[in-house]
């Protein structure tokens, strides 16, 4: 009986913290149940040091609601402790951190995420203008580009590429109509881009970046009207070619050590003596610089004479510098692996400029990095993961075709289990990949900036391509390995490093800008915590008090709600829909009460020393990640329909994205610097062992099987990327791919008949015998005609001159195309 007892006054208190009752409302229960216990005595058996327990419960609640007394004896004990506990920041982690919004992110970190609010979120849609643009001159564009012939024989994008992208105005999608640009939305811009880079990766890259982070970024929110006026209606109409330097050999990630300066100085200036900057850098890895007409760029601004005023160190700016101006050097040319996109180092010695050319003018001198990273905020969710996401699309769309295409013991490989494995991993990860490139350029598009989503976007769709192209290139095999016009795979894989490195290279991204800037940015306490601590104003410490008190709360609600849905399987949560994702709803409420106790757990252990735990940094980012992509994938079924036939999609990304969560945890705790805190949290946290496991075989092969034929899934999971109709290397797989699903009723009856496979090289001989034997008709030995036909083009690979290849006097060489019979 007592620990029945014991036992009730547990559950109430933890309900209590479960559901986040107020410390007002808190008290005012406990205060009614112990009078309500005392009360009850009279009628039957109540423990005397129960009711002692109620009371003392909510005299403790009591004393933290009055606010006075808890900052005497706590909060402002700790104000002091607190403000030396912070970390140091350098300008540039400032400046990094403050950038751009919060949004879905700080719903995860709340532990308790309202998902009808992610549910009212429109779902994506192009308007009429860009959807014909998108089926107009972006699908005319990509009949005019030939892989093969622009990466391996000119090297370059032919003139009438170039031509037809100005004409179009391809340049000018992020620039309003006022100034003769597109004026596209996020969406847009990113439909475009994925087409393009689903048909060439140059040309995508091409019309990205001056669409991307850059001078008409810059321009459009921190330019003056004058730059505007003069400079958008120049950059829509291509006939500037715009660039941005930044990375130099000394800085990469690392811009407090660019070397690149700028001295404020007297100088002559169109025969007159104006103010400005005597400048001097050293920059590459530039996309567009050999061909650039105007150069963005950063450097260190410096006044050692005081011209503008007292302050010597002024900070990152940047300009915009015609590439024409005397000192303004354009290198060579570097070579992007799998891609040729123009790329290539800058320089400049002694150039001088006016202050005017510093974009925004002399008051936006000092502001440069803070500039950059809040367009950054928004722009990297953009064109890198649409570059990301194309490839997962053609991965998926290639390798079912040529799965179902290519034979092995007579037996389409794509019905191997071998192969069913990467073509469902492929699958898969497109999908997910797919939803949260949508989700999160909806988000774009309703004037959010999310800086660590956008992390979160860049790093993982990347990452994601690399993934889908290596499965591709496995199911391939030779096919995928012998280079050539033949080879739709080959400049794909070469490239992947590139989408990985820039804006941010992944590695960076993940241990330490993710869940780095995430913990501070969208958590609901630390941030407030920390202005208060720095505050110097008298209501400071009353902020603090606020803030600390509140976050305590913050902790108790998400530990007790993890263990109470880690003991009851998330059973006794709700969920915002019916149906078969209902309990994907259930399980990510308890994933992310974990993931922000989790969290606290790491920051509150090991305050500023956390800064240099990557490692532990990493997981906690991998988890934020998909519990993000689980979110989107989350939307995306509803936004779609909720379509049956879409479900095994949803299925992989949920149940490979919720063991995702589980191990990166378990590893944050496993891992943990103080063992004893680390297992207690797991025990917290995984009270009855680890719930989630990878995705079924059964899930797999459902997956596998909608690659390998053409149904209303595939198209939906392959749509937005060009799909070529024409006498190339995709267009032969799709032809392909048609003809032999319609063949395959009349070749099984040919094989059930002769007892006999129809392949390339004997369709000839059986197909007659066929039809003789009236087995299967006319019209459907035309169709195993074609089929094979087809199926031997695809199927072959290229082989060249010896002479072209171990020479290679002449990189304009046609190669010679060898038939897969030898």
């Amino acid at each position: 009986m007592e620990f029945l007892y014991f036992g009730v006054l547990l559950l109430t208190v933890m309900i209590l913290a479960y559901n986040r009752a107020s410390l007002i409302a808190a008290m005012a229960i406990m205060v009614g149940l112990t009078v309500l216990w005392t009360e009850l005595r009279h009628l039957f058996y109540v423990p005397s040091w129960f009711r002692f327990a109620n009371g003392i419960v909510a005299v403790t609640l009591m004393g933290f609601a009055i606010k006075p007394l808890r900052r005497l004896l706590i909060s402002d004990r700790l104000y002091g402790w607190f403000r030396k506990a912070l970390p140091k920041l350098s300008e540039t982690e400032q400046e990094a951190l403050d950038a751009g919004t919060v949004w879905w992110d700080a719903e995860i970190f709340t532990g308790r995420p309202r998902w009808k609010n992610l549910l009212k979120v429109p779902a994506p849609s192009l308007s009429e203008r860009e959807q014909a643009f998108v089926d107009g001159p972006v699908e005319s564009l990509c009949r005019m580009l030939d892989d093969w012939e622009i990466c391996d024989t000119h090297r370059n994008l032919p003139d009438e590429v170039w031509d037809f992208v100005r004409e179009h105005r391809f340049f000018s999608m992020i620039i309003p109509q006022e100034y003769g640009g597109l004026g596209f939305s996020a969406q847009a811009n990113s439909a475009v881009v994925m087409k393009l880079a689903s048909r060439n990766l140059t040309t995508a890259v091409t019309v990205m970046v001056p669409n991307s982070l850059g001078p008409g970024e810059l321009l459009l929110h921190y330019g003056t009207d004058a730059q505007k006026q003069h400079y958008l209606p120049r950059l829509a109409s291509g006939e500037e070619i715009p660039c941005f330097a930044l990375t130099s050999p000394l800085a990469g990630s690392d811009a407090a050590a660019m070397s690149d300066t700028g001295v404020v100085c007297k100088g002559t200036f169109e025969g007159r003596e104006v103010l400005g900057f005597r400048l001097n850098w050293n920059k590459r890895y530039i996309t567009l610089a050999p061909v650039a007409t105007l150069l963005g760029l950063a450097f260190k601004a410096r006044d050692p004479d005081g011209l503008l005023g007292d302050k010597v160190e002024l900070g990152i700016t940047c300009a915009l510098i015609p590439t024409d101006t005397p000192g303004v050097e354009t290198g060579n040319r570097h070579m992007p692996v799998g891609a040729v996109f123009m790329n290539g180092p800058t320089r400049g010695k002694d150039v001088f400029i006016p202050l005017d050319w510093v974009i925004g003018g002399q008051e936006r001198i000092g502001q440069g990095w803070r500039m950059l990273m809040q367009s950054l905020a928004a722009g990297r969710a953009i064109s890198l993961p649409a570059l990301g996401t194309a490839g997962g699309k053609m991965s998926a769309l290639l390798s079912g075709a040529y799965a179902r295409i290519r034979k092995q013991f007579n037996v389409p490989i794509g019905y191997f289990e071998g192969i069913e494995e990467p073509l469902a991993r492929i699958g898969g990860r497109t999908y997910r990949m797919d939803a949260v490139r949508r989700l999160t350029l909806v988000a774009l598009d309703m004037g959010e900036k999310p800086s660590v989503l956008s992390a979160i976007v860049k790093y993982q769709l990347t990452e994601g391509n690399r993934e889908c192209i290596n499965d591709a290139m496995d199911i391939h095999g030779g096919k995928g390995v012998v280079t050539g016009p033949n080879n739709y795979l080959a400049h794909s894989y070469q490239a992947v490093p590139i989408s990985i490195t820039v804006e941010g290279a992944n590695i960076l991204t993940r241990s330490l800008i993710i869940f780095g800037q995430g913990a501070i940015r969208a958590h609901p306490w630390l941030l407030k915590e920390m202005q208060a601590a720095t505050d110097p104003r008298p209501g400071s410490r009353k902020k603090f008090d606020h803030a600390f008190f509140s976050h305590v709360g913050h902790v108790t609600s998400n530990m007790v709600r993890s263990l109470m849905l880690g003991l009851t399987g998330s059973l006794i949560t709700g969920s915002p829909v019916r149906g078969p994702t209902r309990r994907y709803y259930r399980h990510m409420k308890r994933m992310c009460s974990a993931f922000s106790f989790v969290s606290d757990v790491v920051l509150i252990t090991l305050g500023g020393k956390f800064k240099f735990k990557e490692k532990l940094s990493g997981r906690l980012a991998d988890a934020l990640i998909h519990l993000y992509m689980c979110s989107a994938v989350l939307k995306r079924f509803e936004d779609d329909g909720r379509p049956e036939e879409d479900l095994p999609f949803v299925t992989w990304a949920m149940d490979d994205g919720l063991y995702r969560i589980q191990e990166s945890l378990k590893g944050v705790l496993t891992n943990f610097p103080i063992p004893l805190v680390g297992g207690l949290a797991r025990f917290l946290v995984f009270p009855l062992g680890m719930p989630y496991s990878i995705p079924s075989d059964a899930t797999g092969k459902a997956i596998a099987r909608i690659l390998l034929d053409e149904s209303a899934s595939r198209d939906r999971l392959v749509e937005g990327v060009y799909i070529s109709d024409g006498d190339d290397a995709s267009g032969r797989v799709h032809t392909a791919f048609h003809l032999v699903l319609n063949s395959d009723k009349a070749e099984r009856a040919i094989k059930n008949a002769l007892k006999q496979s129809v392949t390339f090289e004997n369709y000839r001989e059986l197909v007659q015998k066929a039809v003789e034997s009236g087995v299967i008709t006319e019209e459907q030995a035309t169709m195993v005609r074609l089929a094979q036909e087809a199926s031997r083009l695809v199927i072959d690979v290229d082989d060249f001159p010896r002479s072209k290849i171990e020479g290679f006097e002449d990189p304009a060489f046609r190669p010679v195309v060898a038939d897969a019979s030898g």
